[in-house]
Order: structure tokens, then sequence, then C-alpha cells
């Protein structure tokens, strides 16, 4: 039964993990832009360019679409208003206050999405899980102190500082609403609404910046669309086979592949720092896959 449960741990870090990588791609479509388009209308093509892959999967299954009625339409709109504000808040920071700085903070998400699992969901941490995420939380440290942050915070951050914690806890709460729908619903179901409300939610903000885009590059921001529905796919599917002390801090892989697409495509060579770092975030991956859960919590997975 242990071992059984571990296996099915490894298998939701795979997931997300995979998830996370291919999610790197898409946060890094901006820089790949180099200005051609606005990050919120990336975000907007991007959501537009997901919902018609879905409705193409619909349509080769030759499904209704009515099949992917949720019972709780409101759950997934109240999850993509959480997604869409700490997105946007996250963007206000690093707009407003040092990227590396604001990044630095937005990955308090992690801590916040396994104190609400703890609170909300009543998922116990033993010793091995508090070890575990306390040594992917120092590699991110690390890599981020690496990088600079932090290091000429003026009273002016405060304000943006104050924002980016805030958009870490909204997304926090996307997470936990992403592990409650993914037992309620199908994945699919999950993945059109998320699409549906983003565009939607995203309309109205890309308006305001939106910039004039050759036909190429907005193909290649509406192709980003398929790449996102798989991430999201991943991650469901991960947040569904785990609790979020178990997925919730292989966020932080982000920042292993932040750095190898910084390294293989603008090149930007890693420092010592985040090398090391990012050992120590995958030594903390490690041990997230090998925990043994505690009984109720073995108990509560099965039955669900």
């Amino acid at each position: 039964m242990c071992s059984g449960k571990r296996y099915t741990n490894t298998q939701a870090i795979a997931w997300v993990t995979i998830g996370t990588a291919l999610f790197s791609l898409i946060f890094a479509s901006g820089k790949f832009a180099d200005g051609a388009a606005t990050p919120l209308q990336i975000l907007f093509l991007r959501y537009i360019g997901g919902l018609a892959t879905l409705l193409l999967v619909v349509l080769v299954r030759r499904e209704k679409l009515s099949a992917y009625r949720s019972p709780k339409p409101l759950s997934h709109f109240t999850r993509a208003v959480f997604g869409a504000s700490g997105g946007g808040a996250l963007i206000y920071a690093s707009a407003n206050m040092p990227i590396v700085d604001a990044t630095a903070l937005g990955l308090l998400y992690v801590v916040f999405v396994i104190l609400l699992g703890v609170l909300v969901l009543k998922e116990q941490l033993t010793n091995q899980h508090l070890g575990a995420v306390a040594i992917c939380c120092a590699g991110a440290a690390i890599v981020m102190v690496s990088r600079g942050a932090f290091a000429g915070f003026h009273l002016t951050y405060v304000f943006p500082a104050g924002i980016a914690v805030f958009g870490a806890a909204l997304l926090a709460v996307e997470g936990l609403m992403i592990k409650m729908l993914s037992h309620s619903d199908r994945a699919m179901t999950v993945l059109l609404y998320v699409n549906a409300f983003g565009i939607l939610l995203m309309a109205g903000p890309a308006a305001t910046q939106w910039v004039p885009l050759s036909f190429e590059s907005a193909m290649s921001f509406l192709l980003l669309g398929p790449i996102a529905v798989t991430a999201q796919y991943c991650i469901v599917q991960g947040y569904r086979l785990a609790s979020l002390s178990i997925v919730g801090p292989v966020d932080y892989t982000w920042l292993i592949f932040a750095g190898l697409i910084g390294f293989m495509f603008f090149g930007e060579k890693p420092t010592l720092g985040v090398a090391a770092g990012s050992a120590i975030i995958a030594l903390g991956g490690i041990m997230l896959a090998i925990i043994k859960p505690p009984a109720g919590e073995r108990e509560s997975t099965s039955s669900a």
C-alpha cells in the first residue's frame, strides 16, 4: 500500500514537472517576442489558441460540448478570476520593482498553497514533508539570491512588493481550487472552462495594451494554446493524484527550466549559485516523491 502511494506521488510529481516545464516555455514567450507583443496580448491569444485546441479535440471525439458541462460553473469562474488577478498582480509588481525581487516574492505561492492544503483540505504534514519542503525553499532562495534578489531593495518597492505577495496568495487559492475541481470534474471540463473564462477576463486588459501584429507573430502566439492546454492537463492530473504539500513545491522547478531556457536560447550562463540551488530543488523533489504519507491521508486518497 505504501509503495503504491509512493508510486502515485512519483507520478503526480512527474505530471506537474512536465506541466511546469511547458509553462516555462510559455512564460519565456514574452522574451522570445522581444517587444513584438505585450504580455497581456500574448496571454489573450494563448487562451484563444487553447480553447480552439480543446474544441477541436471535442470535434474529433464526436462528442457534444454539453457532455463537458460542469455542475460548478461559478467555481470555475472564481478560479479563473483568482488566476488572472494573481497573474496581473505579479505583472504589476514586476513592472514597478526589480523583476528578480518580484519573482522571489511570487514564489511564496508554494508556502501559501501548502498552508491552504493543511487548513482547508486537512492535509497532514509529517517531518519528512516539512524537511523536503524546506529543502525546496532553500534551493529556490539560493537561486534567487544568486541572481541578485533584494540586493538593492528601496522603500519605493514596499507597495509593489505587497502586491506581489498578494498575487502569490491569489495564485495559491487558485491552486487549491484546481485541486478541488480536479476531483469533481473531468480534466477536459476543467480545461474548457479555464480557457473560455480566460478569454473573457483577458479581452479587456489585452485591448488596452494591444499593438499591431504580423500574421506570423499572431499565429505563433495562438500556437502557444496547444502547449498551454497540454501543460494545464499535466497540472490537473498531478493535482488529482497527490496532496498539495507534495505537488506544490514542484513549482520551484520552474527556476531550473527558466535557467535552462536562458542558457539554451539566450546565452545566459548559469552561476554557481543557480546550479547549486537547482540541484537542491531537485533533491527536495526526489524526497517528496518517496515520502510515506500518513495513514489518514492514504485512506482519504484511496476513497477519492
